[in-house]
């Protein structure tokens, strides 16, 4: 059971009149010859959402939209025709000659609502598939294309797995708009946007073209301005992804095996709502609503000014440390939106004695205001603002991590104190510093207490001095002195270090060389492109091909990547592991020299139809058994237990003997032997071959390798990505499609065709159901990689596999993504 925080009715738009007939039978896919009249229902697989036709409120109108099937009084989460409703039941929601869904009403010459896209195909026959996530999807039925979809055009609710903000990759701004009212869902006088115009992204309500609330900077745990959003909070977590690719937030449950319906709604009123409610429940929970109080009203004390939510009759606004109200008489009067100027109205002297002032848990300003650097320590961020004579306040980024710069360099505007808030370091001049004598005098007291500290440390140590020199006398040993120690133990880690790279005899290349291999890196030399980087084929002088990832400049992700990535793969040694040759490090050049692999990766041949025709079952179980022998040296075999966070088809690299190598070392984590599973703030890895319980809470250990391993080896079998829809099949996607056989005994149907008859099929059964048993919802249930290993190489009993987790929606849009969560990112990487 989840906890019942506050018990509320139902949102302004749920509906009061709903009208939904009763049917045996229920499809979850429309098509041509399958349209939907006003009476007819699609309902998702597991009867989560239903699509269909409906009259809000008091309303006579009818509207397409799809609403929660089975939760209480089914509210709508999206509405096709919101500002075009259909007055009586003639409707028809279909698909027409282009390929498009297209609504109809009683005129059937032109269409109320479409899809209105543009299908770059001969075959223009697609279909719509309605999935448990909520979204609707239209397919190009010849090649399973993604062409369009519900999620990418939300109206109101924002449902888990929907992404808010700006997607790069699709051209698309995401938004949610509010209904005009219960008995209206066309487009409401508030919008609830992702503001992607700063360097540090918020979110942001707008009551029109008036900013009426914001959300306060990521903070590495969640959203600075929204306590009940961070890692305490027990039912939702949300994640922001800002690249060149995306900058876009999206939310899940902690408890994805837990069935919960839940849901975030922008109201006409004016307030965002977040709720969850249990199958067996009967009423929504209102987890939290938003704005939280007065104070959250945008600039309720002006720029410089500071509100607080006053229990008595006491006003809630006042100045930040060295300012005074702009209008005194509008401030008596409590309207503080003049906000505050600098006091006695001096200009700021630069330079001239001015330091800051610490104002602590608040909400910190409005970062569109600001500069962000996130690598920063505070230290350095407070020198940098220093130095600038515009600098006006500085504060922390990232809460968990402690790094992390926000430098304003104007006005410091919608600054509120809040529990859980972070301290913000206001810029105040030496003329002004007297009213904080009291302040600066604590610091110097607390300054004397530390050399206080340290004064009676080195006395301590000295003591300790004196007693080795007098012990190491009576033994007539060396060294005599407490400095003697430090100085041979410095010296001794010194030479084991400098021993350690002699030994290690990792290359260093000159960047002219590299050139010269690459052909400058020419465009015709490229292997492929990913989030980081270019990845290059070289020749060098002695004629020994190489592979060269070349780091983006742009890419500040990048950098930590490189360094993960050096220091990791020159400690690995094994057949299944891509062998580096060395790097590159000049000016703001950084590449990673490998092996040249000239049959480049896994995913070039598996996915091609040509290619993998060349794939036979042998070869094929030769590279499961490789990938597996692989991911267990890392887990078990090397001397640092590996946790690679990002095996996918694409980071698998084939020799010329199509030997497997797992490559691309960036993200992966070194964990201690004993460690079960390990908690990030920064989820990164690839969505389809992610385990539930790090895609969604952040939890990774062993058995994440072994979910994403599971996913590799199903896809090797069939010759289909895991995003791959199946819309003749009896569910949607690989992993549950497979499953599905699995129940039903009929799972051999799912193997590529192009093995033809040459397989063994006690073989290949018997790898379909060790893949099953690696993609099951709870780590706890999964083999390890040894037990995966010694299961390929023996005939063995198999325990029955449990229910995988279906967590790749149409709303990956098949693609491969990396995330950072409270690190979230996501991506695009193509194969190499």
């Amino acid at each position: 059971m989840i906890m019942h925080f506050t018990k509320g009715f139902l949102l302004l738009h749920t509906l009061l009149v709903f009208l939904i007939p009763q049917f045996d039978t229920l499809q979850d896919t429309l098509t041509f010859s399958k349209p939907i009249r006003d009476g007819d229902l699609l309902v998702s697989n597991r009867e989560t959402f239903a699509l269909g036709f409906f009259s809000p409120g008091e309303s006579t109108n009818r509207y397409v939209g799809i609403w929660f099937y089975k939760a209480p009084e089914q509210p709508v989460v999206w509405v096709a025709n919101r500002d075009n409703p259909i007055t009586d039941n003639s409707g028809v929601l279909s698909i027409d000659l282009h390929g498009n869904l297209v609504l109809y009403g009683e005129d059937r010459k032109q269409p109320i609502w479409s899809t209105n896209i543009v299908i770059n195909s001969n075959n223009t026959i697609t279909l719509a598939h309605l999935s448990d996530s909520g979204n609707l999807a239209l397919f190009l039925n010849e090649t399973s294309e993604l062409l369009w979809q519900s999620f990418d055009n939300p109206t109101d609710t924002f449902l888990p797995g929907m992404k808010l903000g700006l997607d790069r990759t699709i051209g698309l701004n995401l938004i949610l708009t509010s209904w005009k009212s219960r008995d209206d869902p066309g487009i409401g006088n508030f919008s609830f946007i992702l503001n992607t115009n700063s360097s540090s992204p918020e979110l942001f309500l707008y009551k029109g073209n008036i900013l009426w609330w914001r959300s306060g900077h990521w903070n590495g745990i969640g959203w600075s301005g929204i306590p009940t959003l961070s890692s305490n909070d027990s039912v939702m977590n949300f994640n922001l992804f800002n690249n060149h690719y995306e900058t876009t937030t999206i939310f899940g449950l902690r408890h994805p095996g837990v069935s919960l319906f839940s849901r975030l709604v922008v109201n006409g009123s004016g307030s965002i709502q977040r709720s969850v409610s249990a199958i067996s429940d009967q009423e929504w929970d209102i987890l939290g609503t938003l704005p939280l109080d007065r104070c959250d009203n945008y600039g309720k004390c002006g720029a410089f000014g500071k509100c607080q939510v006053q229990n008595g009759t006491e006003f809630e606004c006042t100045c930040l440390p060295g300012f005074e109200p702009r209008s005194p008489s509008e401030w008596s009067a409590r309207n503080a939106t003049s906000g505050c100027v600098k006091k006695h109205g001096r200009a700021s002297i630069c330079k001239s004695g001015e330091e800051f002032v610490k104002v602590e848990s608040v909400k910190l300003p409005d970062s569109s205001f600001a500069r962000v650097d996130e690598k920063l320590s505070l230290k350095e961020c407070e020198r940098q603002c220093l130095k600038n004579c515009s600098c006006t306040a500085y504060g922390g980024v990232d809460v968990k991590e402690e790094v992390g710069c926000l430098r304003w360099y104007g006005e410091l505007m919608d600054t509120r104190v809040l529990d859980g808030g972070q301290n913000l370091h206001v810029r105040v001049d030496a003329f002004e510093l007297d009213h904080f004598k009291g302040f600066f005098a604590n610091k110097r007291r607390q300054a004397i207490m530390v050399v206080a500290l340290v004064v009676t440390s080195l006395l301590i140590c000295l003591g300790a001095q004196c007693l080795i020199k007098r012990k190491r006398k009576a033994r007539g040993g060396q060294p005599t002195s407490f400095n003697d120690v430090t100085a041979t133990s410095t010296k001794n880690n010194s030479q084991k270090l400098d021993e350690g790279k002699k030994k290690s005899n990792f290359p260093v290349f000159d960047l002219k060389t590299i050139i010269a291999a690459t052909d400058n890196f020419s465009t015709a030399n490229e292997l492929g492109k990913g989030g980081f980087g270019s990845v290059y084929k070289g020749l060098l002088q002695n004629k020994m091909e190489i592979a060269v990832k070349r780091l983006s400049k742009y890419s500040g992700q990048g950098v930590e990547q490189f360094k993960n990535e050096v220091s990791l793969i020159a400690k690995l040694q094994h057949r299944n592991l891509v062998r580096i040759l060395g790097c590159c490090i000049q000016a703001e050049e950084k590449m990673l020299i490998y092996e040249y692999l000239p049959n480049k990766s896994l995913d070039s041949f598996i996915f091609d139809e040509t290619k993998r025709s060349c794939l036979d079952w042998g070869k094929r179980f030769e590279i499961i058994c490789g990938i597996a022998r692989g991911i267990l040296y890392l887990h078990q075999d090397s001397r640092l237990r590996i946790i690679h966070r990002d095996l996918k088809a694409s980071n698998i690299l084939l020799d010329d003997t199509l030997n497997a190598k797992i490559s691309d070392f960036g993200m992966a984590r070194i964990v201690r032997g004993d460690q079960i599973e390990v908690n990030t703030n920064r989820v990164v890895g690839t969505y389809g071959y992610m385990s539930p319980e790090y895609a969604m809470q952040g939890i990774f250990s062993i058995k994440s390798d072994v979910y994403s391993f599971g996913v590799l080896l199903l896809e090797i079998i069939v010759g289909k990505k895991n995003g791959a829809y199946y819309h003749n099949g009896p569910s949607a996607y690989l992993i549950e499609h497979v499953w599905d056989l699995w129940r039903e005994g009929n799972v051999m149907e799912i193997v590529d065709a192009l093995l033809g008859e040459t397989y063994l099929a006690n073989e290949v059964l018997k790898c379909i159901q060790i893949g099953l048993l690696c993609v099951q919802e709870h780590a706890s249930d999964r083999p390890t990689m040894l037990a995966v290993v010694f299961m390929l190489g023996n005939d063995t009993s198999l325990p029955s596999p449990k229910q995988p987790a279906f967590i790749s929606t149409s709303a990956n849009n098949n693609r491969d993504m990396i995330t950072s969560e409270n690190e979230i990112s996501i991506s695009e990487i193509d194969g190499r």
